[in-house]
């Protein structure tokens, strides 16, 4: 059965096909309307131009109310009845009611290059020549499907945020409904188990690992809590950032392979509004990732510095990298290279400091076998 999201993808390039099929038929439709409008203003103007003929021919014993009829109908071709020299002798349909020859002149020029001037054999070797333009209606048809595209492009783009906006929130409840409900169900054990191991205290008060066992059950609480606090508003505080980064530190150092260093380095003392739990959440992250990225032994490196208003963090290892197809993915709910685990874990990552810490974070470098660098930059307090 396909996804909700399969089904908005199947709709998306069923519309894309809609929309270019729309698009073409107008083009085509009104391709043909603009050139039977073309047409048939041109006939119009090979009927004025024998009107006009016979009105240049007159006598007294001829009946020219045909032609005047024919001369006086054109209310909507703008027209320029001229000599060889270009010298008007008559003009009908221009916006305005009085022209300099010079202009007329002009107008009579720049007809010329529109449409194919039609010749008036007067007689005796005398010719004259009739400039039109297109009139509003043809001009206006022809803008019409550029307008439509550009409506249908404009409504494409809607749909297109819509169905993008509507994932979000989709994507936006399943993460919160999946936290909420891990947090949840993690609460009942957890706390059986902190029961659990006060009774062991009180029994087996000289026992060095139960107290170790409590650092682990307090542990997976503090887990909880980070799920529980997903899709809820972030409550920050003023936080000095290198406490957190070496606590961070120091408790993943415990809990990785001893031949891989881990080390924490800073250029000053700097404080940021965050939330503690979740931003850990994010080093212990990313320093989890470092160190499935290095095969045996290698190093990650963390180093805090700032400049004007930003802080910036850098967790560096020397692992095996990321290629540069995959550098655009890495934050993608799902994506991993790993042949195990959901992919989760940099998505988290990214809404952590995007959406609550209002920060960013990003490969700042990273080569296949040499290693990668993950940044992250908070703003100063």
């Amino acid at each position: 059965m396909a996804s909700i999201y399969e089904s908005q993808n199947s709709f998306k390039y069923a519309f894309i096909v809609v929309a270019v099929l729309i698009v073409l038929a107008s083009l085509v439709v009104s391709h043909k309307l603009i050139d039977e409008l073309s047409n048939e203003e041109d006939a119009k103007m090979e009927l004025w131009a024998t009107a006009t003929k016979q009105l240049a021919s007159f006598s007294a014993e001829g009946d020219f109310t045909m032609a005047n009829e024919v001369v006086a109908a054109n209310t909507t071709i703008p027209v320029v009845l001229a000599d060889e020299n270009y010298q008007v002798i008559a003009y009908r349909n221009l916006p305005k009611e009085e022209y300099t020859p010079e202009e007329l002149t002009q107008i009579a020029k720049d007809f010329s290059s529109i449409n194919e001037p039609i010749v008036i054999d007067i007689g005796y070797g005398v010719h004259q020549y009739i400039y039109y333009d297109d009139s509003v209606l043809l001009k206006a048809l022809t803008y019409y499907p550029m307008v439509l595209s550009m409506v249908l492009i404009v409504f494409f783009v809607l749909i297109l945020v819509i169905l993008y906006i509507t994932k979000r929130s989709e994507q936006n409840k399943v993460w919160v409904g999946l936290t909420k409900e891990t947090a949840h169900q993690l609460g009942t054990p957890i706390s059986s188990l902190l029961a659990w191991t006060e009774i062991l205290k009180q029994n087996y008060p000289n026992d060095k690992m139960i107290p170790e066992m409590s650092k682990d059950v307090n542990r997976l609480r503090t887990i909880a809590d980070r799920f529980s606090q997903i899709g809820s508003k972030a409550e920050l505080e003023l936080t000095e950032v290198n406490e957190v980064i070496a606590r961070t530190t120091a408790y993943m150092r415990k809990r990785i392979s001893r031949q891989i260093e881990l080390s924490f380095d800073a250029t000053g003392t700097y404080y940021a509004m965050m939330n503690v739990p979740l931003f850990e959440w994010v080093i212990e992250n990313l320093c989890k990732n470092a160190t499935d990225a290095i095969d045996e032994k290698g190093e990650i490196r963390l180093f805090l510095t700032a400049k004007d208003a930003w802080i910036y963090i850098d967790i560096t290892d020397n692992g095996k990298g990321i290629s540069k197809q995959n550098i655009s993915k890495v934050f993608r709910p799902g994506f991993t290279t790993k042949k195990r685990g959901w992919g989760l874990g940099l998505s988290l990552v990214h809404r952590i400091i995007h959406e609550y810490h209002k920060g960013r974070i990003y490969v700042r470098s990273s080569e296949v076998n040499v290693g990668t660098t993950f940044r992250i930059e908070l703003q100063k307090a």
